[in-house]
């Protein structure tokens, strides 16, 4: 696929400033990071310093996973609407009508999502680690920064990130109602995040070859996703939303 820069940006720019007029879709990005990101705070912050250890563990594991859901659910939400509800909106068929190329409509929707689904993600986790560092007791701030979970998380941000988006588009692209592609695309997204879960809680031992193996497997299914989902993005079927 070849795509022209400044067609991509363009396609971009289009595509922030639907997602800017629509409010569910403004209001669900911001709800919910604010949500992940006070639930976890709360509980840290709530922690005793006569905790035992083994409480201390387990609610800095789940307050260092709970935030790994922004870069999925943020994504799901987005990439589910960029097809199914231009189309409803009739925006979508002008767009179609110009010389853009299907890699930069691709590449343009899916840098629209990615590039503010992660920046508000790391934005989350940065605001999260930093409250702890300074309200939490010094036992409870040495744990979470010391957590392997931490620069973990901050590796698999961009990768989960990255797989909701593709299989939002490839859902958005097929099915007629947002709503359904909404729902569909958070289920479709679950997979890699449970995975993650079992890992953050040590249901499965988490080691650095572990992780590192996990993340290639995530880099390599985001690729060919990405390629999965530019044979579904010809015109005919992107305007009648049903497959020929």
């Amino acid at each position: 696929m070849s795509a022209s820069g400044s067609r991509v940006v363009a396609v971009m720019g289009k595509e922030l400033a639907e997602f800017r007029r629509n409010r569910l879709i403004v209001a669900s990005t911001a709800f919910l990071p604010v949500m992940f990101l006070a639930s976890p705070t709360v509980s840290i912050l709530l922690i005793k310093a006569s905790a035992p250890s083994t409480v201390l563990d387990q609610r800095v594991e789940a307050s260092l996973f709970i935030p790994l859901l922004i870069p999925v659910l943020v994504p799901a939400l987005l990439s589910a609407y960029s097809v199914v509800g231009e189309r409803e909106q009739g925006t979508l068929e002008p767009v179609l009508t110009t010389p853009v190329s299907r890699a930069e409509l691709l590449l343009g929707k899916a840098a629209a999502i990615f590039l503010p689904a992660v920046a508000i993600a790391y934005l989350m986790f940065g605001v999260f680690v930093a409250i702890t560092q300074v309200a939490a007791r010094p036992a409870v701030a040495r744990a979470v920064w010391h957590a392997p979970q931490l620069p973990a998380a901050l590796v698999f941000i961009p990768l989960l990130a990255a797989w909701a988006i593709w299989v939002g588009l490839a859902i958005s692209a097929r099915v007629s109602d947002t709503r359904v592609a909404q729902q569909l695309s958070v289920l479709g997204s679950l997979p890699p995040i449970a995975l993650t879960a079992l890992v953050s809680f040590h249901l499965i031992s988490p080691t650095f070859g572990l992780a590192a193996a996990l993340a290639g497997a995530l880099l390599a299914v985001d690729g060919i996703a990405c390629l999965a989902v530019a044979r579904l993005f010809d015109r005919e079927r992107l305007v009648i939303g049903r497959s020929h």
